[in-house]
């Protein structure tokens, strides 16, 4: 989302939570063992075979009826049957395998294509040659994911499958470039299935239906939601809590937005003011901790190496903790507990504010901000604002980024234009606070 409106800070978007995997049905069950596996096996190629539409040939692709709506179901059953990630991997692989793209097809007009461009004809000739070619790219199971989305929760379901398939690529359970490519057919489906036109915002306050409340309350992945009382001071006066539902799954929340009427940008979760302000956000910073752990075991393998703080702060915080820095800290960060101390918290401020905001600046995954958070806002063309040391003093707060959040301020005159700077050259725009403290890892620490 680009702009929030005027005198809005926002603080967290959150995924949906989708249901708990179906059981398997009652009926007769396919007990475990080799033999097992291979009557799977012939099971998944038999339903394959029944669900997934042929490609009509092209001169008929406008008059074949389109195949029954069992056949489709009889695949949404099956597939909801498979309890074990390893066998809807299976499904899924020999699903992307054996039913795309018919290569010799492809071949054939490709070769077409290329004859007529070296022919003088009309254009509407090659044009209707190239149409054929378009034709034959399509591969076969995306009929039957078209097939799925007209089934009542067949939209969910796709969701779903996708999810089973990064699963299961993550997993190395199934791997290849045919499954690269079925990932991506189905990513692009559900793109334009969930495009901005058919996607509902809708404001939650506390009238709203219990099971929209209900929803929201289990989905809050930021900052946990107590007990009733607390969501309905979350949608209560000076604040706004807004969601977007599919069409197709109405009154189901994708994308929550909680927001904060407050007088300037803040710079904890603690604080709330009656007065509007500026375009902003207050985010999380997930991962950090984990980042920051991650380098702290990597410099104690190389000989308790450390390049991370000056020789000043390693002194002043191993006087508070009688230990060793690497050993210590390591420690401390994996609790709450250091925070509660106003000399370690104060001794640690410098160094871990310079280390997030290299953290968010510097830190890349495919030239782009490596926190999923910070790349989010990014692309929708904020500005990396301000890094807010003792922001979120919750446990999850402490634990996952050391108690610190940051600010993405929206100047919506130039949201698109940084929009574009950033996916196209990767530069992230950020205040002189963040290219300060940046400047300050770069001079005192190394990696």
């Amino acid at each position: 989302m680009r702009g929030l409106g005027p005198g809005l800070a926002a603080r967290r978007l959150l995924p949906l939570r989708l249901p708990p995997r179906p059981q398997r049905p009652p009926g007769p069950q396919l007990s475990s063992g080799p033999t097992v596996a291979g009557a799977l096996v012939r099971a998944m190629d038999e339903l394959l075979r029944r669900a997934v539409p042929a490609t009509p040939v092209y001169e008929l692709r406008e008059k074949t009826p389109a195949p029954a709506e069992g056949q489709c179901a009889d695949f949404v059953s099956f597939y909801g049957g498979l309890t074990e990630v390893a066998e809807r991997a299976e499904l899924l692989g020999r699903l992307a395998q054996d039913f795309g793209v018919d290569h010799g097809q492809v071949a054939e007009q490709s070769a077409g294509v290329l004859q007529l461009r070296q022919q003088p004809r009309e254009a509407a000739v090659l044009l209707q040659a190239e149409d054929r070619l378009r034709y034959a790219l399509v591969p076969r199971y995306r009929g039957l994911f078209h097939h799925i989305s007209k089934l009542d929760g067949g939209v969910r379901f796709l969701v779903q499958l996708r999810a089973d398939l990064i699963e299961a690529q993550a997993l190395k359970l199934v791997e290849g470039p045919h499954v690269r490519e079925m990932n991506g057919v189905l990513k692009g489906m559900l793109t334009e299935w969930f495009s901005s036109g058919f996607l509902n915002l809708e404001r939650v306050t506390w009238h709203s239906p219990c099971e929209v409340l209900q929803k929201i309350s289990e989905s809050e992945a930021v900052h946990p939601v107590k007990n009733w009382m607390d969501i309905k001071q979350r949608v209560g006066p000076y604040r706004r809590c807004y969601f977007f539902s599919h069409c197709s799954t109405p009154e189901e929340p994708l994308v929550v937005l909680h927001v904060a009427l407050t007088s300037d940008i803040s710079n904890n979760i603690q604080k709330e003011f009656p007065h509007l302000g500026t375009f902003s956000s207050l985010s999380p910073i997930p991962g950090f901790t984990k980042w920051l752990l991650g380098l702290l075991n990597s410099q104690a393998k190389d000989h308790g190496r450390n390049e991370l703080f000056t020789d000043s702060e390693c002194k002043e915080i191993s006087e508070i903790t009688g230990s060793p820095l690497n050993e210590t800290l390591k420690v401390l960060l994996s609790s709450n507990e250091w925070a509660t101390s106003e000399k370690l918290a104060k001794a640690l401020q410098a160094p871990l504010m310079r280390l997030c905001a290299w953290y968010l600046y510097g830190e890349k995954h495919r030239g782009y901000a490596l926190n999923p958070v910070a790349n989010f806002h990014l692309q929708n063309g904020a500005v990396m604002w301000r890094i807010n040391w003792m922001a979120d003093l919750s446990f999850k707060g402490i634990t996952g980024s050391c108690g610190m959040m940051v600010n993405y301020r929206y100047y919506l005159e130039e949201t698109a234009t940084n929009s574009t700077t950033y996916l196209g050259s990767k530069n992230i725009k950020a205040s002189e606070q963040v290219l300060s403290l940046v400047a300050q890892f770069q001079k005192n620490s190394k990696l």
